[in-house]
C-alpha cells in the first residue's frame, strides 16, 4: 500500500498529470468513431459541380424579341420557364431585334456565333414579306443563316418557324412565301414549326392593335407551337 510520505510535492503532480493525460487520450479514442462517421457522411453527401447549361438561342425580330410585352411573356421566355419547370440543362438566349429583315439577320448573325449555341431557333422573313422583298432573297438569306450556323456549330440543332403574310401583296406572292419555310427545312434537314403563329395569326383577343404583334395570352400559344417541335431535340 502506497503512502503520500514515499512522494513528494513534483513527484506527486507528475502522477496527477499522468492520470489526466490518460483520461484525455480515453475520451478522444472514443469520440474517433463518431468523428469518422461525420466526415464520411460529409464526403458522401457532396454535391457535384453543376454540369454547364446547354444554350438554346432564338434569333428572330420583333415577334421574338417580345414587341409590346413584357420580356418575361414573350414566347421564349416561356420556353425558359416550361424548361426550368422539367428540370432540363439549358438556357435560353433571346436575339431577337424588332424591325429585323433576313438580309438584316445574315449581316448580324456572325456576330450572334461567337458564343456558344446548341440549339438554333431561326424566325425571319415576316418583314421581308410585309415589305415584299423578292422571294429569291429571302430565301437565299434563310439558307445563308442555317450555313452559317452549321460550319461554325457541326453539332447543333436547327430549327426554323415557318411563317405567313396576309394577302397584300397579292395571291401569288403570299402563296409562294409560305412555301419558302418548308422548303429551306427539307433542303438543310433542320426541324420546322410550320407556323410560328398558328392559333393566333388574325385574331384580334390575341394580337395587339396593330394586328401583328400577339399579346401576352398570344405568346403563350406561341410558345406551345414552338414547345412541339423544340421538345423532340431536347
Amino acid at each position: 500500500m502506497f503512502t503520500t510520505s514515499r512522494f513528494t510535492g513534483p513527484m506527486i503532480k507528475r502522477i496527477l498529470w499522468f492520470f489526466l493525460m490518460l483520461a484525455f487520450v480515453s475520451c478522444n479514442n472514443n469520440k474517433t468513431p463518431k468523428a469518422t462517421q461525420n466526415q464520411q457522411v460529409s464526403k458522401d453527401s457532396t454535391v457535384s459541380p453543376t454540369v454547364k447549361k446547354k444554350t438554346i438561342l432564338f434569333f428572330g425580330n420583333s415577334l421574338t424579341a417580345g414587341y409590346g410585352v413584357d420580356p418575361s411573356e414573350a414566347y421564349p421566355a416561356l420556353i425558359q420557364d416550361k424548361i426550368d419547370s422539367l428540370g432540363l440543362n439549358y438556357k435560353v438566349i433571346n436575339a431577337g431585334v424588332s424591325g429585323e429583315t433576313t438580309a438584316d439577320g445574315n449581316s448580324r448573325i456572325d456576330w450572334i456565333l461567337k458564343q456558344p449555341i446548341d440549339i438554333f431557333v431561326l424566325e425571319l422573313g415576316g418583314n421581308d414579306g410585309l415589305r415584299g422583298i423578292p422571294l429569291t432573297g429571302t430565301k437565299k438569306n434563310l439558307q445563308s443563316i442555317i450555313d452559317k450556323v452549321k460550319t461554325k456549330y457541326p453539332n447543333a440543332k436547327i430549327i426554323l418557324e415557318g411563317m405567313q403574310i396576309p394577302p397584300n401583296m397579292g395571291p401569288a406572292y403570299t402563296s409562294k412565301f409560305k412555301e419558302i419555310y418548308p422548303a429551306v427545312a427539307k433542303e438543310k434537314n433542320i426541324g420546322l414549326v410550320p407556323f410560328l403563329l398558328k392559333g393566333v395569326g388574325g385574331d384580334p383577343k390575341l394580337n395587339q392593335r396593330d394586328g401583328i404583334h400577339p399579346t401576352a395570352e398570344g405568346h403563350k400559344i406561341v410558345a406551345e407551337n414552338v414547345w412541339e417541335i423544340l421538345k423532340k431535340d431536347l
